[in-house]
């Protein structure tokens, strides 16, 4: 295959448009033609003549006039809002961003772990008052951490937490794959998984089988000293259950990047809370965001001219 037709539509993610993601695109295909398309009657445009494209959605009607599209790149991990058949029905190959987050996201995690872990929060409102009072604290050393979800995310978590001579224990769906941690367990073994464990760290995607997964039943199993973090999806935790067990100590307390419901409304218990810290869906956030994404993207335009479809990487469809 010769020279292609690149096209990057419209996109917002992080507070990152697409412009610099195009210029990138361009920097790393001079052999190609990139366009970028910022209207609606440039996308329609470009989709006529597109081999691949690259953005967060095509719906049932964009791939209707995309006669020449081969490959669409899906900007984010998770894929449940495309419509999967029609791109299968019209030999549309899909890929997503598996794997971008890794780095980032777990310094989220190992940062969020060590803030609570040292009482950080503690000492910023201490700071505020000028009051000097010790505390105690702990360490990361030694203790166990449960992380729920092995994908890029997790895996890359578990890698980092193992510096820190952390036991690691993991979820997944198919515990037969193992993973870096010393122990997997299936999500049907989430209390075994998390009995015992200083910290829960969920990275795990929001399906029927991880959908309130953390439930008040769960919060009775783990540790009243544990540490939960979700940079999942909120909708993997009982929002009120969680509430439940920070306010009689059935946990020592949590840091979250999602919610449910998110935003997270101005008049929420979890917001008063002094054993929870909230940031605003802001753990995926990067400034080598564009850089991770074009990486996966450029090894799969390479397979795509050698023809190679069936090896193309974080392949859905």
């Amino acid at each position: 295959m010769g020279r292609m037709e690149i096209l990057v539509i419209r996109q917002k993610i992080h507070g990152m448009d697409g412009s610099g993601y195009a210029e990138l695109l361009s920097e790393t295909f001079p052999e190609h033609t990139v366009r970028e398309a910022t209207t609606p009657a440039e996308e329609q445009e470009g989709l006529r003549t597109a081999d691949v494209v690259t953005g967060f959605e095509l719906s049932p009607a964009d791939l209707e006039i995309a006669e020449n599209l081969k490959l669409f790149g899906c900007v984010f991990a998770g894929t449940g809002h495309l419509d999967l058949e029609a791109f299968e029905e019209h030999g549309v190959a899909v890929t997503n961003a598996s794997g971008v987050h890794g780095p980032n996201i777990s310094e989220y995690i190992v940062g969020a772990m060590i803030h609570h872990a040292k009482r950080f929060g503690r000492a910023r409102r201490q700071q505020e008052r000028r009051e000097w009072r010790s505390y105690k604290t702990r360490d990361l050393y030694g203790s166990r951490v449960a992380i729920v979800g092995m994908g890029a995310i997790g895996t890359a978590a578990a890698e980092r937490l193992d510096a820190f001579g952390m036991e690691t224990v993991g979820v997944r769906y198919t515990p037969e794959k193992g993973g870096p941690t010393e122990e997997v367990y299936g999500f049907e073994e989430i209390h075994e998984a998390v009995d015992g464990a200083e910290y829960v760290v969920l990275a795990c995607p929001l399906t029927d089988a991880t959908e309130g997964l953390i439930d008040e039943d769960v919060f009775q199993t783990m540790h009243t000293d544990a540490i939960l973090v979700n940079i999942a999806r909120g909708p993997v935790v009982d929002t009120e259950a969680l509430v439940d067990a920070l306010r009689w100590n059935r946990i020592g307390g949590a840091a979250l990047d999602v919610f449910d419901p998110e935003p997270l409304p101005e008049d929420h218990a979890l917001w008063g809370m002094d054993n929870v810290t909230i940031t605003p869906h802001n753990a995926g956030y990067s400034p080598e965001y564009f850089e991770r994404r074009s990486a996966i993207l450029e090894r799969n335009i390479d397979r795509l001219r050698e023809g190679e479809l069936d090896d193309l990487e974080n392949r859905v469809v």
